[in-house]
């Protein structure tokens, strides 16, 4: 009997740390103002290459930032499915 509570606690805790793994996806600190510092190595400050280059990283975090958007909406849409039972 002790055998299979133990069994099912150490299953029940194994199932919950799956769900506390999910996290959002955020960009850490340091990130945000390394574009600074990578795009002078492609010119000076304010220079065309300079500008192109942080145009292109803003783009591309717009574009990281919508696709987890969309992610966690969908996320939340199964969530949402499931827990009505459909």
């Amino acid at each position: 009997m002790k055998h299979g509570l133990v069994v099912g606690v150490i299953a029940a805790a194994a199932l919950l740390g799956g769900c506390s793994q999910f996290e959002r996806n955020v960009l850490p600190e340091t990130a945000v103002t390394d574009d600074d510092a990578i795009c002078r190595k492609a010119g000076e400050t304010g220079s065309p290459a300079y500008v192109a280059c942080r145009r292109d990283r803003d783009v591309a975090a717009a574009h990281a930032s919508s696709t987890n958007a969309g992610l966690e909406r969908a996320h939340k849409g199964l969530a949402d499915q499931m827990l009505s039972g459909q």
